[in-house]
């Protein structure tokens, strides 16, 4: 969960400096023509924010998914591990309550002649 975490936090702070940087460039005190030019900058680098924003979120997807295989992999183990555990005490009580029922059970008489 902590992996999910640090990428939507590393998104917001590459979306949210895109957002800074843009709203301080329209109020910033400049002329028209310096300001469009500096958005013209800042735009020519959204193709390379956004190839960063797109990396980043497909190594936390990446992580996640081998996290989730590994997770799958350990519930499967313990899961077979459970099935053996149940099958042997379902054996063992088996050979108990067999047992029981031969020892309850009276003895055999010999006929009477």
């Amino acid at each position: 969960m902590s992996t999910k975490r640090s990428g939507l936090f590393i998104g917001g702070l590459l979306v949210g400096s895109a957002i800074g940087a843009v709203t301080g460039l329209l109020m910033a005190p400049r002329t028209g023509k310096e300001t469009r030019q500096i958005l013209k900058k800042s735009a020519d680098a959204l193709p390379e924010l956004a190839e960063d924003l797109s990396t980043s979120v497909q190594l936390q997807a990446d992580r996640l998914s081998e996290t989730a295989l590994r997770n799958w992999d350990e519930t499967l183990v313990r899961l077979k591990e459970a099935i053996a555990a149940g099958l042997e005490a379902t054996q063992r009580e088996r050979q108990t309550l067999s047992e029981t029922e031969v020892e309850a059970s009276p003895p055999l008489r010999p006929p009477v002649r």
